[in-house]
Formats: C-alpha cells, structure tokens, sequence
C-alpha cells in the first residue's frame, strides 16, 4: 500500500478545514479505506476534534517527529500515531509545533521534512490527509509539497473566495519547484446557508470564475450548528448525527474524492499501455 496523500489547505481560518478532514477521513474509513489523519496546525483544532482536549500533554507529537528528520534520529513505525474509535489514525500537534516554522526556514531541504516524515508511515495507509494551518507558512509549503492532492475548502461567501488566488499560486508555484505530480482535486464550498440567495450567488461566481481551471465539487456542505456540536464531542458528525445532511453532505463528497481517484487511476493505466 502506498498511500494517497491529501492537503485540505486553505490560508484563510474558519472555513471548516478542520471538519472536512475529519469527516472525509472517517468517510474513507467507512469505506474500507486505512487514513491516517495528520495535523499540521499548531492550534491543534484536528487533534481536539477527535477527542483529545489537552493537546499539550500528549506524549508524542509531530513536533517531537519532524525534530527526529531535522536531527537523522530513527522513528519507530508508526510513532506517536493515536486510534481513534472510528476507525482513522492521528497524529497529533501541539502548540510546540509552531516553533518548527522557525526551524524550518534555516534547515536543509526545507520544504520536504514532512514529505520525509510521512515516507515512514505511508505503506501503512490507503490515504493521508493533512489538515494545513490556515496561512502560507513553512508548514503549509511543506504540506503542499508532501501531498499528491489539495483539496481546497472556501466558505460561501464573498471575502473567502478572494482569498483563493493566492493559494492557487502557492501550488502553482510547489508544483513547478518541488513537487511536479501535485494535482488539486477541487474546492469545495463549505458552510453553505442553502436558504438565501447570496449563498446561490457566491455558488455560482466561484463556479464560473474557476470552474473551467479547477473542479468546484458538486458537493456542498450546509451549515449546521451540529457540526460544531460534533467537534466539541470529539466525533464524527456520521456518529454525532448519522441522519442529518451535513453527514450525508461528506458521505457524498466522499464518494466524489474515490471517483476522482478512480478516474486518474485510468488515465494513468491508459497512458502506460
């Protein structure tokens, strides 16, 4: 197994990252797929989210890992990784970790020391997913450079959307430089209020302002005070409430993101023959 490694990045904070790769990653797992949940966030939300409120005082986090690349020490297999009751892996963050932004701008081979970390660990998994921090930092750059995908949630509204250009040309940018395979999945429009028209309006400017360059996932995520709630419980939302269309919403997204892996799959498949 080698695994498919995904960034949820986005520069802009409060967009639902953090819940897309918690949901997505379980939405794998429910698939039969074996995720690991990374999180590249000094603020932790990930690890919170899945149970974990005292960040700080876990054992082993993916500071104390990058410090062992930064270092040549040896990582045991799947250090530090924690399980969660449904069905994903974690590794964790603390807040130590944005300490790292400033030992990364003077090491050696700068933007691949998650890329190295993550080699460790890939044959264990099916799909990696990084949640990003929300700016353009040396984690986000190395997370970029680390992942085969990015998948780029933007809230439905207007301010959020302008954001998006910059992050575009970041990728841009790691794909020329250090990462020439980088594919973008897609954005997807998260926090959609379904019941006003603005919502619609901002829906369709990004897909016709992007649209043609870059899929605009059919899947939309509604707003719900449930997923707050969920987080807060350190659950899934399939688990926090299984019947509500914000579950439903990732299921279908799910479903997107295999399809899509599928479809290059036969690309690939059609140009080596």
């Amino acid at each position: 197994m080698n695994a498919q490694i995904i960034a949820v990045s986005n520069q802009k904070g409060g967009v639902g990252k953090t819940t897309t790769c918690i949901n997505l990653g379980i939405g794998l797992a429910k698939a039969g797929k074996k995720v690991l949940l990374v999180d590249a966030d000094p603020q932790a939300s990930l690890t919170i989210g899945l149970g974990n409120p005292q960040p700080d005082r876990l054992p082993v986090t993916l500071t104390d890992l990058l410090k062992k690349i930064l270092t040549d020490e040896p990582i045991l297999p799947r250090e530090g990784t924690m399980q969660h009751p449904e069905g994903v892996d974690l590794m964790p963050a603390d807040i130590q970790l944005s300490g790292m932004e400033v030992s990364l701008v003077n090491a050696m081979s700068r933007e691949t020391i998650l890329r190295q970390y993550l080699n460790t660990v890939k044959y264990h998994y099916s799909h990696i997913l990084i949640d990003c921090q929300p700016s353009l930092g040396m984690l986000t750059v190395n997370a970029i450079a680390a992942a085969d995908r990015v998948l780029i949630p933007v809230q439905a509204e207007y301010l959020p959307a302008k954001g998006l250009e910059q992050l575009l040309s970041t990728v841009g940018k790691a794909r020329r430089q250090i990462n020439p395979g980088l594919k973008i999945d897609g954005i997807l429009l998260t926090m959609v209020d379904t019941r006003t028209n603005f919502a619609k309006e901002i829906s369709a400017l990004l897909r016709d302002t992007y649209g043609s360059r870059i899929r605009v996932f059919d899947t939309e995520i509604p707003h719900s005070v449930r997923t707050k709630e969920s987080s807060a419980e350190g659950k899934s939302i399939y688990a926090h409430d299984p019947g509500g269309k914000v579950a439903e919403a990732y299921q279908n997204l799910t479903k997107e993101v295999l399809k899509i892996e599928k479809q290059r799959a036969k690309g690939k498949a059609g140009i080596s023959r």
